[in-house]
């Protein structure tokens, strides 16, 4: 019996852990008529003032930075410095509740419980015996509720010069986490994934965790 438990139950363990380890996926949609890199120094600012001095939004900002650097622009130390402007945006909504119900494993009247298999012809309580471990655990239907958030990231770029924007992107996700400093960064990531993406196109961004690389 307890190796029965222990092959049945190792399945289970092993979706817990896959659970932790869920890929992060984000909707990101783009426009944009960026320059080719060629000198541009940029700027990074956040939508509302008010969080310019913070040290979350300075966080932030230091990962967009990472990121337009990596494609060849340079950071500049102020927006009076810069010829590009990046104003970003981020959130998360109060979330929904979803219900979900998993049918039971039970087949028939106990026929189908690899438990009592070498009862079935012995015993004549095999059709007639009920015990509520079992029958809650294996014949009726589990329902779960859990609730479901939805973060975004706004950016946009604008040229300091004339005003005009040049990338204007979006990166929605759904998740169980209503945790900023885990949802910002993977949102980040997401945008700047291919970036700057083709104009008017949203793609699907699969972020893996940090552990899978």
């Amino acid at each position: 019996m307890p190796r029965t438990f222990l092959a049945f139950f190792a399945p289970l363990a092993l979706l817990a852990v896959a659970a932790c380890t869920t890929p992060f996926r984000a909707d990101v949609a783009r426009f944009q008529q960026m320059p080719a890199p060629q000198g541009q120094t940029f700027f990074v600012q956040p939508y509302d003032s008010e969080k310019a001095a913070g040290l979350e939004f300075s966080t932030y900002a230091n990962l967009v930075t990472a990121e337009l650097s990596q494609y060849g622009y340079t950071a500049a130390r102020s927006a009076q410095d810069a010829t590009l402007v990046v104003t970003m945006d981020y959130g998360v909504d109060n979330g929904r509740e979803r219900v979900v119900t998993t049918p039971g494993y039970r087949r028939g009247y106990w026929g189908y419980s690899p438990f009592y298999s070498r009862l079935r012809y012995r015993s004549p309580y095999y059709y007639g015996w009920h015990d509520p471990f079992f029958d809650s655990a294996f014949g009726y239907p589990e329902i779960r509720s859990y609730t479901l958030y939805t973060s975004e990231l706004n950016m946009r770029i604008d040229r300091t010069d004339t005003g005009e924007p040049v990338f204007e992107g979006r990166a929605r996700a759904r998740s169980r986490s209503d945790t900023l400093t885990e949802l910002v960064p993977n949102l980040i990531e997401a945008m700047f994934t291919g970036f700057p993406g083709n104009s008017g196109e949203e793609v699907r961004i699969t972020v893996m965790p940090a552990e899978d690389g």
